[in-house]
Parts: C-alpha cells; structure tokens; sequence
C-alpha cells in the first residue's frame, strides 16, 4: 500500500510516542515497513540500566519483611535501631523502583521503537499492577521487564501466564495469601480462599464480564490457584536453620503443595482432573489458564480494547473484527495481530480521535523537543499533578484510556501549567520547526499561525504543546 503525505506522522503520533526532531523525515519512506520491523520475536526494548532482577529483588524484600518480624520479638533497647534499618530497606525498595520509572520514561522519550514501546505499555495496563499496594509496587520494575516486554509479540497465553505468576501480580491481589480450605495447611490454621486473582483473571485478564461465567467459575479457579505463592521471611528462617523451605523459581514463583485445594475443578463446563502422583497441583491452575487465554471471548474482548487504545474510544467495528480474526486464525499469537493492525485501512484514518494519558503527553514533550526526563522529582510530581502518578493506577482495571477520563478542564490546566515550565526550559530557537518535525502534516492552519505569531519562544512553543493537534493522536 502507498504511503500518503500523512502516515508518517501516524505512524510516530499515534502509533509510536510521538516524533522526535528529524523523525518524521526518516520514517516517511516506509511508514508501515518501519513499524512492522519493530516486532520481534524478543519482545520490547528494556528500559536502560541495570536494575536488580526478580530474584534479586524478593532477597531484598524479604529482609525487609524479616526486620518487620525481628523487631517485634526484639528487646525494648533494640526496637528503636530495628525500626530505622526497616524504614531505611522500605526507602530504598521505593527509590530503586522510581529509578525504574525513571528508566522506562527516559526510554520513550528516547527510543527509536515507539510502536514496540506503546505496545508494550498496552499490556503491561492490560495487565495492571499498582503501587498503590507496597509490596506489589517494589517490583514493578521487574514485572514490565521480565514478565512483560519479553513475551508482547509472542502468545498470549504466554504472557498472561507469566503476568499472573510474577510476584507483582501475586502480591497485588493476595493471591499469596490464599489456602485451600481442605489443603493440609489450610485445615490446620483455618485460612481462607481469597478470589482476588481468580476474579480478575477471568474478568479482567481474559474472557471479560461477559464471557459466559459466573460466580462458581471464580470459586472453582481460585481453588485451583491455592498454593500460588511468594517466598516469606519465614522461607528465610528456616532455611537458616536447616528446615526445609519453600524454594522459589527464578521469576519468583513459589508453589506450596500445603496449600493447594485437593480435587477436581470445573470452570466454564470443563472439569479438570485433580493432580495425579507425582503432580505439585501447579499444573491444573495453569491448564485453567491457558484455557481462558484461548477462549474466543478473550480475543474478542482484548481486540476491541486495542482499537480502542490505538485508533478511538468507540472503535471502527471492521478494525476490531480484522483484529479478532488476526487473533482467532494466529491462536492468540499477538504478533499477528500487531501486524494485522498496522494492515487495516482504519488504523489510518488522519483524523485524530485519542487524547493522550498524562504520561504519553510528558513523554511525547519531550520527544517534540528532543529532551529526556532526566530527574524523578519533577517527573513524579507533573504525573501526579496531573492524575496519573508513578506507577500507581487506582484499581486493577489499569489507567482509564478515553477522552472523558483525561480531558476534563481542571486536567487541561494541570496540563497548560506543565506546558508552560517545558517551554521555558527548552533549548528550540525555532518554535515553528519543532511544530513541523512534531506533527508534520497533521500540524493544522490556525496551530501554525499561533505559533508563528506568539510573542515569544516559551509562548510560542506551550501553544504547540497545548495545541488540539499534539493532544491528540
């Protein structure tokens, strides 16, 4: 298909993150080739630097949880100094994973691979985890990048499974918590089944509200789901002292065959035959899952949800049905449907139908000016300011993704406000280029007069910045 004059700013706009200085010029040529060649079988970039991986982090926060457990069965002269070293470990948990948020905005306000970055992004809000729950929260940063960025262009299955297994996941939605009424552990100390996990698979993860489930179904996956678990400070102390103890997989997993619910399970009218000998009863949760992953529902729903993400808030019905058959026809296989997106005419459509998220708008500045965020603070406090702060979206739904969630007029001034210090601050001596290597040919008449005419360059370029062109895409 020929490129007309515009898709290159589509491409990098709405597509990607937006269009750094001389992007446009390189991407024109090809539009569609250059987005095609960002999916690879390796999945997204990762943020830059070095960062502890999960393994490294559940050390560090389980010594975080053993200070907690030392300082209550410490003497009343060591609780103070007990108190501080486990005040110093939290801090330090929090610090290192802003410097993961840090990383992965420098990333898309830096990267070459806009489509790859947007992508990964969709799922990784698709599959939301929120630091608005501590112990979820210090490893965020090892959740995007071992359990997500790797796997966005292979199965979904896959990925999920790897989303619902990471500590993150588990942590955020109890799942660590939860015992098999009858399991050996279960009957011995009284704990509970929580469905936390369970619900939000199947509603929000997979088939959606309006599979065809219902509340037995929930019920029977999260008793399928017990023994899912984390390592604990107590794994710690018992190993110390020779005791055997849960050991935990490199991504963090650990199951615990105590806790597991014994029996057969049967969700949505398939029952699942209890573990065998030899069998830990991992297996049956996760056949659960890959099921419901492969559920026709489950492509339908998270098809739309992309063209709504990529293209508009209420979706053209052919783009969600090519979508839904790229999906159907390649078994969940999401570089297919990646493909398939970038193959449908409505993905093209030049009218601008998305507002941006507080944070595409922070990143897609940046690249507008060829700048990079380069501290956390201001960063954490424009996102927060303007709704969206760091890591943290309010329920397991993820961050909201339609106009009428982000462009409310107490939003937008919260918007102008961070435009406004941008501006003062950038190093452009030509507002008009940057509005024209920013948009290209979606810059409009009266944007580009605006621009031309402000009264001074900070003027001139928070204009851009708040114009309807550059908070669309």
């Amino acid at each position: 298909m020929a490129s007309s004059s515009i898709d290159a700013a589509i491409a990098l706009t709405r597509l990607g993150m937006g269009a750094r200085p001389g992007e446009l010029d390189r991407v024109a040529g090809d539009p569609r080739g250059w987005l095609r060649a960002q999916i690879r079988p390796e999945g997204a970039p990762l943020p830059p630097g070095e960062r502890p991986d999960t393994a490294q982090r559940m050390t560090q926060y389980v010594a975080y949880q053993s200070d907690g457990g030392a300082r209550r069965n410490a003497a009343a002269a060591d609780a103070e100094a007990r108190r501080e070293a486990r005040q110093a470990r939290r801090r330090a948990l929090a610090d290192d994973t802003g410097r993961a948020f840090l990383a992965r905005a420098d990333l898309a306000a830096t990267t070459d691979e806009g489509f790859a970055e947007r992508w990964a992004l969709f799922w990784a809000n698709a599959l939301s985890v929120s630091s608005t729950k501590f112990a979820a929260g210090v490893f965020l940063g090892q959740y995007e990048a071992e359990a997500i960025r790797p796997r966005v262009f292979g199965r979904f299955e896959d990925l999920v499974l790897a989303a619902e297994q990471h500590p993150a996941m588990l942590l955020y939605l109890d799942q660590a918590r939860s015992a098999g009424p009858d399991s050996a552990a279960g009957a011995r100390r009284e704990a509970g089944l929580n469905e936390n996990l369970a619900r939000e698979m199947m509603e929000l993860h997979t088939v959606g509200a309006d599979g065809g489930y219902g509340q037995a179904d929930v019920t029977e996956l999260a008793r399928a789901l017990t023994g899912w678990s984390v390592p604990t400070a107590r794994d710690a102390r018992a190993g110390r002292r020779g005791e055997r103890a849960a050991t935990a997989e490199g991504d963090g997993f650990v199951f615990r065959a105590n806790l597991h619910q014994p029996g057969a399970r049967t969700v949505m009218g398939k029952t699942y035959p209890a573990s065998g000998r030899g069998q830990d009863g991992r297996s049956q949760g996760e056949a659960i899952l890959r099921d419901l992953a492969r559920h026709p529902a489950t492509g339908r729903r998270l098809s739309r949800r992309l063209a709504a993400h990529f293209v508009a808030d209420d979706p053209p019905a052919a783009l969600v049905a090519a979508l839904e058959a790229a999906w159907t026809r390649s078994g969940g296989d999401l570089a297919e449907v990646a493909r398939a997106l970038i193959a449908a005419p409505e993905t093209w459509d030049p009218r601008p139908a998305k507002i941006k998220t507080p944070y595409e708008f922070v990143v897609s500045a940046h690249r507008a000016l060829g700048t990079r965020p380069r501290r956390l603070p201001p960063l954490r406090q424009a996102l927060a300011g303007m709704g969206q702060p760091m890591f943290a979206p309010p329920s397991p739904e993820g961050w909201p993704d339609t106009a009428a969630d982000w462009a409310g007029p107490d939003a937008l001034v919260k918007r102008l406000n961070w435009a406004k210090v941008a501006a003062e601050a950038a190093m452009q001596d030509d507002p008009s280029a940057v509005a024209l290597s920013a948009l290209g040919e979606r810059l409009g008449q009266r944007t580009r007069l605006a621009v031309a005419r402000a009264e001074s360059r900070p003027e001139a370029l928070t204009l851009l910045l708040m114009s309807p062109e550059f908070q669309r895409r």
